[in-house]
């Protein structure tokens, strides 16, 4: 296996992780037990890699980060919604 395929496998992997917590909070639009401070710092941690990864040319990282920026960044605006 390659350095390309591990990559891949991870980004997906990662990404699909966020998937129930994003399914979860728009059913429910409840955000109770949800950081605000981390998933704000944490989005901008996730815009830093795929940043990062557009300065290496990696693919992987790329396609990765924007995707879980997406799920994470859906989960942030709910919460500054829902309070």
């Amino acid at each position: 296996m390659n350095h390309e395929t591990v990559g891949y496998a991870a980004a997906v992997l990662t990404t699909l992780s966020f998937l129930p917590q994003v399914i979860k909070t728009w059913k429910t639009g409840s955000t109770r037990d949800i950081s605000l401070g981390m998933f704000a710092t944490f989005c901008l941690g996730v815009s830093l890699w795929a940043v990062y990864g557009f300065m290496i040319g990696s693919w992987p990282v790329i396609l990765a980060n924007i995707s879980v920026l997406a799920l994470a960044g859906t989960i942030l605006v709910l919460k500054i919604r829902h309070g």
